[in-house]
């Protein structure tokens, strides 16, 4: 019995440790589920009215789509002048993942 419980502990931390699509975030990546935005740049431009995103998205690991630059995020909202960039992070078990890149200006 001991040598079950001590095999499926191993097996539970080897999972744990290796996720399929994981999210370095500031905080640490949560194992279970993550969802945080954080700051990423700032420039000298004043805080502008237009908000432009960006999004790529990884599925079990295997399958990356999308395209979350600063460039697309900026397009999105015909941004010329870039105030300040944010990203949204999202997993769940590592088995989907989002990144959402975020940009404020004029």
């Amino acid at each position: 019995m001991k040598k079950i419980v001590k095999t499926l502990c191993a097996v539970a931390i080897a999972v744990s440790l290796t996720s399929c699509g994981v999210i370095g975030t500031v905080a640490g990546n949560g194992m279970i589920y993550t969802d945080m935005t954080q700051g990423e740049a700032v420039t000298g431009n004043t805080l502008g009215s237009k908000v432009g995103t960006a999004e790529a998205k990884n599925i079990l690991g295997a399958v990356v789509i999308g395209d979350a630059s600063i460039q697309a995020a900026a397009k999105s909202a015909g941004i010329k002048k870039i105030s300040h960039v944010d990203s949204k992070k999202t997993t769940i078990l590592g088995i989907y993942t989002t990144h959402t890149t975020i940009v404020y200006g004029e």
